[in-house]
């Protein structure tokens, strides 16, 4: 499924003014969705430009990564008249998603009083106004103090931006609502996502926040484990390392049989008085259950392991680093990739919509030069070539650069 004119956002137009992570994974996603999405950025490009990784003639593999889909303007919005020209595009669409706080002249009550059925969506860092980004929000929301081997003794982050991620995807489901509202109603939206929230939200969702306030207690550190399920990591004798997860009684029994540890396990779940079929006690015991089965793999290859963990009912898989999953079937004989000839950066296998629709993926198309579409979209908006030239001749605008 690749025609935007069969995805269910086909003619609905969104500016999106961002940087980074949430807003311009948001703006994918409802491109991917068949909107069209145009990113406007200052001259020079916006922080997020030039970001890390790069290829080795300097572009971002990041950039192209999260603004594929998408149409690209640069202006120059310290300028009165690129302000005038992005706000006369941000009317004529009616959407706007930014991370860009604080700047009045694309304020929700300063553009609807161009367009009063306005979706306006402002992503902040914190409710109270004050800044925040996905790493500062993490260190306060308690999660690297509960990252890491129980022995860590200081704050562990962890690579994936989490809160950033599902930021642009609750940013993305509002715009949804926000449509659905002004068609059945005609009323515009201001909406405010602190990224904040959205990690405090989720810490007292699954509990993290909400298990001191009742039972007085905190999380403790794992490692690896699983909080009040059974689930360690094991390796195997020539050096491979899987992460196995026992939620049910038969993926336990499973795991004790092809460990050849069923009698032992029963016998020290009699001397400990424990009962091995409740998940909360194979989790308080499990160093002493993970001693039992650890000797198993020690003696048995990667191959081995894998052919007796396929055959049986346990949750695992082995590790991996990330060359190894770009060569994995997942990523290779998956539908959700195809591949992409995006430029300045090469081929390579990218992702669509990780959901299918009717059996379809939504394909990948891919990100544009900044500045690239300028021209194009201000001629949408109806402004001549005479106009255009000499925007781009005072500094106004640039229709494309490297």
């Amino acid at each position: 499924m690749t025609a935007s004119d069969d995805l269910p956002l086909a003619g609905v137009r969104i500016i999106e003014i961002s940087s980074f992570v949430a807003v311009p994974l948001a703006g994918m996603t409802l491109a991917q969705l068949g909107a069209e999405v145009i990113r406007v950025d200052p001259v020079g490009g916006a922080a997020d430009y030039k970001r890390w990784p790069l290829t080795d003639a300097g572009d971002s593999i990041y950039w192209a990564g999260l603004n594929k889909s998408k149409r690209s303007v640069a202006a120059d919005m310290r300028s009165e008249e690129g302000q005038q020209l992005v706000a006369r595009l941000i009317a004529e669409a009616g959407v706007l998603i930014t991370n860009v706080a604080g700047r009045q002249w694309h304020s929700y009550e300063e553009l609807s009083a161009q367009r009063p059925d306005l979706i306006h969506l402002e992503v902040v860092g914190r409710h109270d106004g004050s800044t925040g980004v996905d790493y500062t929000v993490n260190a306060a929301t308690g999660f690297p103090l509960v990252t890491g081997s129980p022995a860590q003794g200081g704050p562990v982050n962890h690579v994936l931006p989490a809160w950033d991620v599902s930021c642009g995807l609750y940013a993305a489901l509002a715009i949804l609502v926000a449509l659905r509202r002004r068609d059945a109603t005609g009323a515009g939206s201001r909406i405010r996502l602190p990224l904040d929230d959205v990690a405090l939200a989720t810490a007292a969702n699954l509990g993290f926040l909400t298990e001191p306030m009742v039972n007085g207690t905190q999380r403790p550190r794992l490692g690896n484990a699983i909080y009040g399920q059974y689930g360690q990591e094991f390796t195997s004798s020539d050096g491979a390392t899987f992460m196995l997860v026992a939620l049910t009684n038969r993926h336990f029994k499973d795991l004790a049989a092809l460990t050849g540890t069923t009698k032992a396990v029963a016998a020290v779940g009699e001397a400990l008085g424990a009962d091995f079929t409740d998940e909360g006690q194979r989790y308080e015991h499990r160093a002493v259950l993970g001693g039992l089965f650890a000797p198993w793999f020690k003696t048995h290859t990667a191959q081995e392991v894998t052919a007796a963990l396929s055959a049986s009912s346990v949750l695992w898989e082995r590790y991996l680093d990330f060359a190894e999953v770009a060569q994995d079937p997942r990523v290779t004989a998956n539908p959700l990739f195809t591949t992409l000839t995006q430029p300045r950066i090469g081929s390579y296998l990218a992702p669509g919509l990780p959901m299918s629709v009717d059996g379809a993926h939504v394909a990948a198309l891919p990100a544009p030069a900044l500045g690239d579409d300028t021209a194009a979209v201000l001629t949408e908006l109806g402004l001549t070539a005479d106009e255009i030239a000499g925007l781009v001749e005072s500094g106004t605008v640039t229709t494309g650069t490297a």
